[in-house]
């Protein structure tokens, strides 16, 4: 009983968010694409023309948002282990991007163009258990941080979703070795009682490849 009234409040609240009808009115594939909007505009990560790699992308919100930002001379390269409908101005990948079958379309894709910013919104399936979901996502962010660290240009930019709990301080250290600056930013369509927040690396060290 108390799941159903839990999932229910949850639908009530979903149905009116605001970032929820916006994202229906604007024609975005979820409220996550004013999360990176807000974190854009604040940190100016987004530059016509460069080469991006969104980790997790489905359904799509992020790389809706990457496309229109980076433009017709940008390449936008979206990762998922989901299937994903096509969003014009970016490859779409299904596939682990751990693994070698998808890291060479990754290759293919961007044609030896060095790659600028990884972006990364991926989050666990939740099961309720608090220690293990936040560990499942501490791991998805070390992922994503690895993948940054292997692929990115030095100078190049990331930017990744946590959430404060076990192994957030170690992350924010770790990511602090790896790139010049970072900041931790809680965009306002993140909801209020929700631990996330979003990571920003400028700037990768040339030491950290």
């Amino acid at each position: 009983m108390k799941r159903t009234r839990t999932s229910k409040g949850w639908m009530r609240e979903h149905v009116n968010d605001p970032y929820v009808l916006l994202a229906q009115k604007e024609g975005y594939r979820s409220r996550a694409a004013y999360k990176l909007m807000e974190l854009d505009e604040r940190d100016h990560l987004l530059v016509a023309g460069m080469a991006v790699v969104d980790l997790g992308a489905a359904p799509g919100g992020w790389t809706q948002v990457l496309a229109k930002r980076i433009g017709k001379t940008g390449t936008l390269i979206a990762f998922d282990i989901l299937p994903m409908d096509a969003v014009h101005g970016a490859t779409v990948i299904q596939g682990d991007f751990r693994e070698d079958a998808a890291l060479d379309q990754l290759s293919t894709a961007l044609a030896g163009k060095p790659l600028d910013l990884v972006v990364s919104d991926m989050a666990p399936n939740i099961s309720g258990i608090g220690v293990a979901d936040q560990a499942r996502s501490m791991h998805l962010a070390e992922l994503a941080l690895e993948f940054s660290i292997q692929h990115l240009k030095p100078g190049g930019n990331f930017l990744v979703k946590i959430f404060q709990g076990d192994g957030f301080d170690d992350f924010v250290r770790d990511a602090r070795a790896v790139f010049l600056q970072v900041h931790v930013r809680k965009p306002k369509a993140s909801r209020d009682r929700s631990t996330e927040v979003y990571l920003i690396g400028k700037g990768m060290r040339n030491s950290a490849q």
